[in-house]
């Protein structure tokens, strides 16, 4: 029987855990430093909101552990010995692994802005960050927020749920629309002006501001604008969490480097999730993917292989999902800022603003090769099939109501998206969609 360890307790770990336990009798041990227990990432800032408590956050009970024979140690890890295959703690202690997986997550970045440590300044990734937010938002008047991503946005809506006024800086022309192409962009542009959110494109920060006393009391912008605040949010992405590997016989890029298989170059050692860059990444994914999915995926394809039954990494059309206040946002396949040369682009909003659809296909083929939905929930599976079997923009038009995922009574988009295309591209004309007599009653 060999001892599997695992290094982080995200998604990527524990899933990997799982499966090793599903398919073999060997010893797992999931070592971290930031929780006893796994716990859902993407729900932290439903703790800070009051929506939930963090032990509604953990997927298992506390005793799953136990049952499943995979040990929980709590510690932080110092350094690693390849060669011995040993792992040294902060608290002197050693632990010995046959194979090793490294699931180490990701940091928020910090780019060496004057003033980025002092007290309320912060980013949010780890517990350890949540708990800092709860000290640091005490009784503040004003919040400024740098980074027009998605844990930016998470941000400002968990201080808006406190109504702290919230100023939101952001390099770019729009919001997050180095990801979004311009029309979606400005939809959300829309959106949080509308929450009351402050939001200033093209605005850099300079530095952080000092109240003497090590606390922050505002920022300057490279225009020279003061901004009195109490607080700044660092949320200008995230980085793999390589640190200690850095000098390490282990190859490192920006992330851990790893084959098909999800192998580095020592081995019986892997590594998975936000800290593992895939050497040889397939032509419709990043080398780097730090999403929640992506994990999942890696850490189950990792605990085959280590199992016995070597499989490659094989994580099919991308997706991805995320909310933007109650604006919910799922993407499939490739939608890039800009429309490739050889695509073509079809676009539809609704007059609330609040919903919108855009669809990216081949010129030529017709074959669809992404799509972005806003304000309207779309089934995965219908999406994946669409676009991994290259259907055609006609077909995915006709059949769109099959991917509607909204229960009974909420309003379907599809015959005002099927009229609109009809319009756009009247030589690919489809049938439209005829409302029901309950919608016909409720509109």
């Amino acid at each position: 029987m060999q001892h599997i360890v695992i290094l982080g307790n995200g998604i990527a770990g524990i899933t990997a855990a799982r499966h090793i336990r599903k398919r073999s009798d060997d010893r797992i041990t999931v070592i971290s430093g930031e929780t006893d227990h796994f716990f859902s990432r993407t729900a932290l800032m439903y703790i800070y909101m009051g929506h939930m408590k963090y032990e509604h956050t953990k997927p298992y009970e506390d005793w799953f552990w136990v049952k499943n024979r995979i040990d929980l140690k709590k510690a932080w890890v110092s350094s690693i010995d390849f060669e011995q295959k040993s792992l040294h703690f902060d608290s002197a202690e050693s632990m010995t692994y046959d194979k090793l997986i490294i699931a180490t997550g990701s940091v928020s970045n910090k780019f060496g802005w004057p003033g980025q440590d002092l007290k309320g300044v912060q980013g949010l990734y780890s517990k350890q960050d949540l708990d800092l937010m709860e000290e640091n938002t005490k009784g503040i008047k004003h919040a400024v927020i740098l980074g027009g991503g998605l844990i930016g946005v998470e941000m400002a809506e968990m201080l808006h749920s406190r109504h702290i006024p919230v100023t939101y800086l952001i390099r770019e022309k729009h919001f997050w629309d180095n990801m979004l192409p311009q029309e979606e962009a400005m939809l959300i542009d829309h959106h949080l002006a509308e929450q009351g959110i402050d939001l200033r494109p093209e605005t850099e920060l300079d530095e952080i501001l000092d109240d003497g006393q090590g606390q922050v009391k505002g920022v300057k912008t490279k225009s020279g604008e003061i901004i009195d605040c109490q607080f700044v949010g660092l949320t200008v992405g995230v980085s793999p969490n390589i640190s200690l590997f850095k000098g390490a016989a282990i190859d490192t890029d920006r992330g851990i480097l790893v084959d098909e298989f999800l192998q580095t170059n020592i081995p019986d050692v892997y590594a998975i999730g936000d800290c593992a860059q895939l050497k040889h990444p397939l032509p419709h994914r990043r080398a780097i993917e730090a999403v929640w999915y992506a994990g999942r995926m890696m850490g189950e394809t990792v605990a085959q292989t280590i199992t016995g039954t070597k499989t490659s990494y094989q994580p099919g059309v991308w997706f991805n999902s995320a909310k933007f206040f109650d604006i919910e946002y799922q993407n499939y396949g490739v939608v890039p800022p800009q429309c490739p040369a050889d695509c073509t682009a079809f676009y539809w909003e609704a007059s609330d603003k609040k919903k919108c659809i855009k669809v990216i296909f081949e010129t030529g083929t017709k074959a669809v090769k992404g799509v972005n939905i806003f304000g309207i929930r779309n089934r995965h599976e219908v999406w994946d099939e669409w676009i991994s079997k290259e259907k055609s923009i006609q077909f995915v038009m006709e059949n769109l109501p099959k991917a509607n995922f909204d229960p009974e009574f909420f309003t379907h988009w599809e015959g005002d998206i099927q009229q609109k295309f009809n319009a756009e591209f009247p030589n690919l004309r489809v049938s439209v969609r005829k409302k029901s007599f309950l919608e016909k009653i409720l509109s």
